[in-house]
């Protein structure tokens, strides 16, 4: 198993431990674009055209809610590849 497919994995069944650094490199690794906000924010932005911007906190392990629309993303971006 590839280590794309062990943190795809992880995201799928450990949700509680991932950390923000597996999120970013999940998501730069899909097309997406990392942006810091100004005035020192802990969340970060990630943009890619076509898409709604995904914004999480740098905070580890990240929050359960933010990890579902992690989830959420991959399994669309998993769908629109199939169907190409």
């Amino acid at each position: 198993m590839s280590q794309w497919e062990k943190l795809i994995e992880k995201i799928r069944n450990r949700p509680a431990e991932l950390q923000f650094r597996e999120v970013a490199g999940i998501l730069r690794r899909m097309g997406y674009s990392m942006h810091q906000p100004g005035s020192g924010s802990s969340h970060y932005t990630f943009r890619k055209k076509g898409k709604m911007p995904i914004t999480i906190p740098r905070h580890n392990p990240i929050p359960g809610p933010y990890v579902n629309l992690i989830r959420k993303t991959i399994e669309d971006e998993e769908k629109s590849d199939e169907r190409c």
